[in-house]
């Protein structure tokens, strides 16, 4: 029997505790690092100023995330396709499959 291609447990786990730290962690890098404005970034990612806010003061997406090679290399390609307008770039699918490697998705 082929095996599935995707696990609705570890999809379901992505959504809930995964991206909104990768969020987090993606609004950090792009207002700190790269030094956005928090409104340039509010307005690519579709999401409120207040949201940005929170995702800064980790009111959101809060906890660690283990950031392996692949999951830094991911954040890059994420922010680089937000500042680009390129959002075909990267998908959820892309960063399941990479927690999937590192067996981490906690």
């Amino acid at each position: 029997m082929k095996e599935p291609l995707c696990d609705i447990t570890h999809c379901d786990e992505l959504a809930r505790n995964v991206l909104p730290r990768m969020r987090a962690e993606l609004v950090y890098r792009l207002v700190n690092v790269q030094g956005v404005r928090q409104s340039e970034v509010s307005r690519r990612l579709g999401i409120s100023r207040a949201a940005i806010s929170q995702y800064l003061s980790r009111k959101r997406g809060s906890g660690e995330i283990e950031l392996s090679e692949d999951m830094t290399e991911m954040l890059e390609r994420w922010a680089f396709a937000v500042m680009n307008d390129n959002s075909h770039s990267i998908t959820i699918c892309d960063i399941c499959n990479c927690t999937k490697k590192t067996g981490k998705s906690r």
